[in-house]
């Protein structure tokens, strides 16, 4: 069993636990996952979110993730996705820290600068599929139907 806690403000504490909660049983349902989502003003720092665990860096189950506060709706989703797609690297161990550096793999990320680090390209990527099949399991929209409910959202 995993918990959640949130704090902060400018967020839905009913979407937050949505979607956390469908992800966390999704993809992660055997894992005892403790993670802390914290809402707070990131734009000074240029960011809508990070992931990070809390504790010891081998075989984390600890996590914090920190969102920016005031995002549309489908902006939050997406954001709060591609964070737990990184708190999902780091529980299956795609994502770890070695004496103080972070690997994707056996590669240390900091060779890369950030658009080109593995790690975070593989969240993107995943962000938008997992949005949609968010959207049609848990908001009951058709799969035909998603590039219309986005477009109508966008609008």
């Amino acid at each position: 069993m995993s918990y959640i806690t949130y704090s902060g403000y400018g967020y839905s504490k009913r979407l937050c636990e949505d979607v956390t909660s469908w992800f966390l049983n999704k993809f992660l349902p055997r894992h005892k996952i403790e993670v802390e989502i914290r809402h707070r003003g990131l734009r000074r720092e240029g960011v809508y979110g990070y992931c990070d665990y809390v504790g010891e860096s081998y075989r984390p189950r600890e996590f914090l993730i920190e969102l920016n506060t005031h995002m549309e709706e489908e902006l939050y989703i997406k954001t709060l996705l591609h964070e737990l797609v990184h708190l999902r690297q780091w529980v299956v161990g795609s994502l770890r820290s070695k004496r103080g550096k972070m690997y994707y793999g056996k590669v240390p990320v900091e060779l890369y600068d950030y658009w080109h680090q593995p790690h975070e390209i593989e969240a993107r990527e995943q962000e938008e599929t997992l949005y949609l099949e968010y959207l049609i399991e848990k908001k009951g929209v058709p799969a035909p139907k998603v590039a219309q409910y986005l477009d109508r959202k966008s609008t």
